[in-house]
């Protein structure tokens, strides 16, 4: 199916939180399913390697990277085409980020086997010295398409974009990031250059789509929404977007019970999900381009 075809007609089901495949993905058959994708996502994981303990106020024993290991191995046991992806903020919050500065996490995502990540504010808390330094254990690439490292030691260390081709399928996926100036110390991101998300967004995308990508995914790392609409967010970027499918956002730790859908300037869908923060919730969107549907699930991990 052509993807302006599928923009105009994709349907979203909401299946819960608990681990069950969407109603369409039952009974199919690995031949069925060239055309189908799961995008499973994290966000502001900051560094939470151990579940919660069972004692804790809020999330109870959940979380944890193994966990989380064992059910992404699940999923890829069941489905051929499979994204794992996330939004930032992977550095900052336990005692492992201030013994191994951040290494312990490259490694674990690595092991996981993440296809792309972008930069959060936090990831530039050791500086982009010591950001360099962990990234060299990270199997995957860090997607940034609005920070310009050009004059940074960053430069060439991450991309604008990553086309993933994915059974019958190209999925153009991109970073963007929040503002740094007053939310990260100045020496901590140097000179790197901040260009407006929305106009970098835009250009990223459309770039893709002549690349005849069947989908777009943005890595946001802007923040869901806030009061002040001024403040750009996931919502705001995507009301303003023209080529973009899905933004998987992060940063202002938000739990959405399902995917919230807005429109972009053409009055097309664009599906935003973001799952809380530490891990404990494990994003899950499966798009069958076939029958031009979207399920959905926010995955509890305990």
């Amino acid at each position: 199916m052509k993807r302006r075809s599928f923009l105009e007609k994709f349907t979203l089901s909401a299946a819960g939180i608990m681990l069950m495949k969407p109603s369409f993905a039952i009974q199919e058959t690995y031949s069925d399913r060239t055309n189908r994708l799961v995008i499973l996502h994290t966000n502001d994981t900051h560094s939470n390697i151990d579940p919660f303990p069972d004692n804790h106020s809020k999330y109870p024993g959940m979380g944890g990277i193994a966990k989380r290991y064992s059910i992404v191995k699940q999923i890829r046991a069941e489905e051929p085409n499979v994204l794992l992806l996330d939004s930032g903020d992977v550095f900052q919050g336990t005692p492992y980020f201030n013994t191994f500065n951040g290494v312990l996490e490259m490694k674990c995502m690595s092991k996981l086997g993440y296809d792309a990540c972008t930069m959060g504010n936090h990831d530039f808390d050791i500086g982009m010295d010591g950001f360099l330094k962990a990234k060299k254990y990270a199997g995957f690439p860090f997607l940034c398409a609005n920070y310009d490292f050009s004059k940074t030691i960053l430069k060439g260390e991450t991309q604008v974009f990553k086309i993933f081709k994915k059974g019958g399928l190209k999925i153009g996926v991109f970073g963007i990031g929040v503002e740094l100036n007053g939310l990260v110390p100045r020496l901590a991101y140097g000179d790197t250059i901040y260009n407006d998300p929305i106009e970098i967004a835009n250009d990223t995308a459309a770039q893709m789509k002549k690349e005849k990508c069947d989908l777009v995914i943005c890595l946001s790392h802007l923040g869901f929404e806030y009061q002040d609409n001024k403040i750009v967010s996931d919502k705001v970027l995507a009301r303003n977007s023209s080529d973009i499918d899905i933004i998987l956002g992060g940063h202002t730790h938000t739990f959405l019970d399902k995917p919230v859908i807005e429109k972009n300037k053409a009055k097309k869908n664009v599906l935003i999900n973001q799952v809380g923060w530490a891990g404990v919730q494990l994003g899950r969107i499966d798009i069958d381009f076939n029958t031009v549907k979207i399920g959905s699930e926010n995955l509890i991990i305990h």
